[in-house]
């Protein structure tokens, strides 16, 4: 049968080799995703696949609805399971193309050794015999996680947060992978927020001091990073649409602050200002601490907002932007790299348009604190799909060192998506085996194969410096 068997996507025996041999084993290091550190403690069991697949998955809403699907149905909480089963069995059947397809098979193929593809007429045999293995206690969220060979997961977590579920991981003894928390302040940044106030009155809670001062804000958010690195914490996370730097006095910041605690509406330029004094304390931080810091780029978020307002962000009404990152992200690099501050820094286009744009920032701000210290993170959100993927990995080989890659992540809400490690794994063999067939790299195939482990995982691990 050729529908997404053992050699999928690979088109050459070298491929082949590299994979089978090289890569299919090696252990994941899921260094950005949006996995619950409770259901992880909680070793949570699922009621049903509805909830698993549905449950939060905004990648799979946009495509029901682009199916014609009413929204009752897709997020609606008085729709039936197996009505929303079967809704996205026949949008899946329609989905040629899509990464969802590849994505979907694979999980089924992985998890519940089902290899018929889904379809509308299969939806019900296919939800019974999944239900009836989920409530099983080798389907609890550990065992799904053991199950993929994951070693360690960088959660995304707010300052505020109390890390309660991270204090409880850490106490577990036997759980057979890691669990770090990634510090995310991008409520802290989000100065423009209509819950700014409210957010800053939160985390001034959270740290035991009322912050009036941008001085006052940055003390609460060094002590909440303390409390980060005592968990972990190896990464920061930051969601930009562009990155600004603008710079400005302390006391100008202050009183930017001031307006917009004040609920008083704050101007672009106030914006930038603020953001990048921010943005340049926390990077000092970060450094200092030997943290890595991620920054997401290039979308634009809640564009529709009749159902922003009905339904909240994070629920597929994002898209691609076209804004420029090259002048402010390159500034601040260069602030923060002008005073010694500079941290490891992963760079994530959103924009495909920006993929030779970030192949060349990555070498303007190179240094011998680690390979490959500023890296071009990989084919993220609408990106990592087949195409996706096998541009930014020619990007980089074209443009930096691919062989210190650091790879892919899963930046998912679902304990079922590490089949996309192999789908990354699977494209990457692929164009390496090619180059090799094709005469474009030598045919040592050892060396090829260490590159690819360490790209799957070894190099992610000496990056971030875990153990």
């Amino acid at each position: 049968m050729n529908f997404i068997n053992e050699d999928f996507l690979l088109k050459s025996e070298t491929a082949k080799k590299l994979f089978h041999e090289y890569a299919k084993s090696e252990p994941i290091f899921d260094f950005h995703c949006h996995l619950s550190p409770k259901e992880i403690y909680e070793n949570k069991n699922f009621s049903d696949i509805t909830e698993v697949w549905l449950g939060g998955d905004h990648y799979k809403w946009r495509a029901m609805r682009s199916l014609g699907i009413d929204e009752s149905i897709i997020t609606g909480k008085d729709a039936d399971s197996f009505e929303k089963f079967e809704k996205w069995a026949e949008t899946i059947q329609y989905a040629i193309g899509n990464p969802l397809y590849h994505w979907t098979h694979l999980e089924l193929q992985r998890f519940f050794d089902i290899y018929e593809p889904l379809t509308k007429e299969s939806a019900r045999r296919i939800y019974d015999k999944i239900n009836s293995l989920l409530s099983r206690d080798d389907f609890k969220v550990c065992e799904l996680i053991k199950k993929s060979n994951v070693k360690f997961i960088n959660t995304t977590d707010d300052p505020a947060d109390t890390l309660e579920w991270h204090k409880l991981l850490r106490e577990e003894k036997d759980l057979g992978f890691k669990v770090f928390p990634a510090f995310r302040p991008d409520k802290a940044l989000n100065i423009d927020a209509k819950t700014f106030a409210d957010y800053i009155k939160t985390l001034g809670e959270a740290g035991g001091k009322e912050i009036k001062t941008f001085a006052d804000l940055t003390s609460v958010l060094e002590s909440r990073m303390d409390l980060f690195g005592e968990m972990g914490c190896c990464a920061s996370d930051h969601a930009f649409t562009y990155v600004p730097c603008v710079k400005a006095s302390e006391a100008e910041i202050d009183s930017i602050l001031a307006k917009a605690l004040n609920g008083e509406a704050v101007c672009v330029d106030e914006i930038d200002k603020y953001k990048t004094a921010l943005m340049l304390f926390l990077g000092a931080q970060y450094a200092k601490r030997g943290w890595a810091m991620e920054m997401h780029m290039n979308i634009k978020r809640d564009n529709n907002t009749k159902m922003f307002e009905k339904m909240g962000p994070d629920t597929g009404f994002d898209c691609i932007s076209d804004w420029s990152s090259a002048e402010g992200l390159t500034n601040l690099l260069d602030a923060l790299a002008y005073n010694d501050n500079l941290p490891k820094t992963i760079i994530f286009a959103g924009n495909p348009a920006d993929n030779q744009v970030f192949g060349t920032i990555l070498g303007c701000f190179q240094s011998s604190d680690a390979p490959s210290k500023i890296q071009f993170g990989t084919a993220w959100w609408f990106n990592d799909n087949k195409d996706g993927m096998e541009a930014q990995i020619k990007a980089l080989g074209n443009l930096g060192v691919l062989g210190k890659f650091i790879g892919m992540l899963t930046d998912s809400r679902s304990f079922l998506s590490y089949p996309r490690h192999e789908y990354f794994r699977r494209i990457l063999c692929n164009i390496i085996g090619q180059w090799i067939e094709d005469g474009e790299y030598a045919d040592d195939i050892e060396f090829a194969g260490k590159l690819v482990k360490d790209i799957c995982f070894g190099n992610a691990v000496n990056y971030f410096n875990v153990k």
